[in-house]
């Protein structure tokens, strides 16, 4: 069975980093302020929005952001396939770096796609994250 994978509005990806990501946070807490400028992605199961990512690309530099999948559809593959459909896409669109800020404990998880731990850490909202990036040379 293949999962569709596609671009989606800022607004639905909104209702899922909420209720992924902060939902004992006002719902206006999950949304930044350059959405706009935002390419937005979402896996679908059946008709269900299952996973989102955002990807902010400048100067051929991509920082994903904001990489929520459903609770209950984590640790089944679908969080992997839409980040490797979302690497390769900036990839074949000439991204030379893609990075993001990491949550600690999902560290290992962004590994297995190549990113890298830099120096950077950092604490936001009482969570500990690291940027990690991958340089890609072509």
């Amino acid at each position: 069975m293949e999962i569709p994978i596609r671009q989606v509005n800022k607004e639905d990806v909104w209702e899922l980093r909420h209720k992924v990501m902060w939902a004992d946070q006002p719902f206006d807490y999950i949304k930044l302020k350059d959405d706009d400028l935002g390419v937005h992605y979402g896996l679908f199961k059946g008709f269900t929005l299952i996973s989102v990512i955002s990807i902010f690309i400048t100067n051929g530099e991509c920082q994903f952001r904001k990489f929520a999948t459903l609770q209950q559809e984590q640790g089944k593959g679908y969080g992997s396939m839409l980040l490797d459909y979302v690497i390769k896409e900036v990839q074949n669109n000439g991204v030379k770096k893609i990075w993001c800020n990491a949550r600690k404990n999902k560290v290992n998880f962004y590994k297995k796609f190549g990113l890298e731990e830099t120096n950077t850490s950092f604490i936001k909202d009482g969570k500990d994250y690291v940027i990690m990036r991958n340089i890609y040379s072509r």
